[in-house]
């Protein structure tokens, strides 16, 4: 029996359900809150009662066509990627070996590193079901499994939504900036909270915070079963969000600060949808499947689902000059669920293009799709049961795995380099 020691309270860990040995599971009640959480006002309870019990590569079976099922003791029915609020406070916690990115160099000729993206700040999935979850990142091309306790998992789950915001829905985190749905349900406004800079104080003093709330304009209305998203385009940080209305139709809004042309370079602007594409028709709403540099060039574009004719089309949209341009469209793939992240972007390498994860329309198939000048897919995989739960990537490049959350509860690995095995 392994002991890890998290302060004065001791972490039994079991040991690995491969082992076949058993071990008392104590009744220990560690709290703590992540550096997040307590800038945010100290949200209490983040990762109580975690219990480390498999730190070590995930027991998987693998099946045909190269995809590996996780070994894990409950069924997972509900999942987040890396760079999500759940993920940033289990990699911020302190309690996992995470790589990070190496630091900058003592030499003062050296170039600065690259600044870290959500991927490098929090490279981890995270996973839960009834009695559990589970921690999953990946070292080199191993996919390794912490289990965490379900006093941990409620914590985390109750971090996403934060005083005001609509029940049930989750807040987006990047940096200083935050945004989430507010308000009623059937009114719903945007709201945006920042973070302002402070000097170095001789005494403990309270960050100011900058908020404001946006209303989604005449004839619309906030759709509160998609979360904001944060982004930077054009240069300048981004807050996109989907509406509904007029009728059936939904929209993708962009907002951003607003500078009048001739104001002072240090001027500020304030915040306010900037722009918003062309009513896309359908009987649901409009989803994001991710925010990246699709094409290498440095220029992140928005991807997004449409419903057609019981499908999904991916469609691919570009912001520059004020407005959103549809760039390419394409159909064939699974159409738009609830607030489930039914696609994962695949970062590249430093200076390569993204590339974007999500299930083929029946489900049953993964496909890994370029954007890079268009839409095309590099390959499809068929799964060992279809994607439900959602779609996260850990890794870049063809070194990534994709993690899929299957309808029965299990949970699939798929190799991003993995040859495909369909016709296309």
């Amino acid at each position: 029996m392994r002991v890890r020691s998290l302060g004065s309270l001791p972490l039994i860990a079991r040991v690995a359900r491969q082992s076949g040995v058993a071990s008392p599971t104590p009744r220990l009640r560690p709290s703590f809150a992540s550096p997040s959480a307590r800038r945010d006002g100290g949200r209490a309870g983040l990762l109580a009662a975690l219990l480390l019990a498999l730190a070590g590569p995930a027991a998987a079976a693998e099946t045909a066509g190269g995809v590996a099922i996780v070994d894990l003791p409950f069924p997972v029915k509900a999942m987040r990627g890396p760079g999500s609020e759940v993920a940033l406070a289990v990699s911020t916690s302190g309690l996992l070996p995470i790589a990070r990115p190496k630091p900058a160099s003592a030499d003062p000729k050296a170039a600065p590193p690259p600044e870290p993206d959500a991927f490098e700040v929090a490279p981890v999935a995270v996973v839960w079901g009834e009695g559990g979850g589970a921690v999953l990142s990946l070292d080199g091309d191993t996919v390794k499994t912490t289990l965490i306790g379900a006093e941990a998992v409620e914590g985390l789950v109750a971090s996403e939504m934060p005083r005001g915001a609509v029940p049930g829905t989750r807040r987006a985190l990047s940096g200083p900036l935050s945004a989430y749905l507010s308000g009623a349900a059937d009114a719903a406004g945007l709201t945006i909270r920042e973070r302002q800079p402070v000097g170095t104080p001789s005494e403990p003093t309270a960050v100011p915070v900058a908020s404001v709330t946006l209303t989604p304009g005449p004839g619309a209305a906030f759709a509160t079963v998609r979360r904001p998203r944060i982004a930077t385009l054009d240069g300048k940080p981004a807050v996109l969000a989907v509406t509904a209305g007029p009728g059936a139709a939904s929209a993708l809004v962009l907002a951003a600060k607003d500078v009048a042309k001739d104001a002072p370079k240090d001027a500020a602007g304030a915040w306010s949808l900037v722009a918003r594409t062309p009513p896309q028709a359908g009987g649901t709403l409009l989803a994001i499947a991710g925010i990246a540099d699709f094409s290498g060039g440095g220029r992140p574009q928005v991807a997004t689902i449409r419903e057609a004719d019981g499908g999904g089309v991916l469609q691919l949209w570009s912001y520059a000059g004020g407005a959103l341009t549809l760039a390419a469209e394409a159909p064939g793939y699974a159409g738009p669920s609830a607030d489930l992240d039914l696609a994962a972007v695949i970062p590249g390498e430093r200076g390569k293009p993204a590339t974007l994860a999500l299930p083929a329309a029946d489900r049953g198939t993964l496909a890994i799709v370029s954007l890079t000048g268009g839409i095309e897919e590099r390959t499809r995989i068929l799964l060992p049961g279809p994607a439900a739960l959602g779609v996260a990537a850990l890794g870049r490049g063809g070194r990534a795995r994709v993690l899929v959350g299957l309808a029965d509860g299990r949970l699939a690995i798929v190799p991003a380099n993995l040859p495909g095995n369909l016709p296309r």
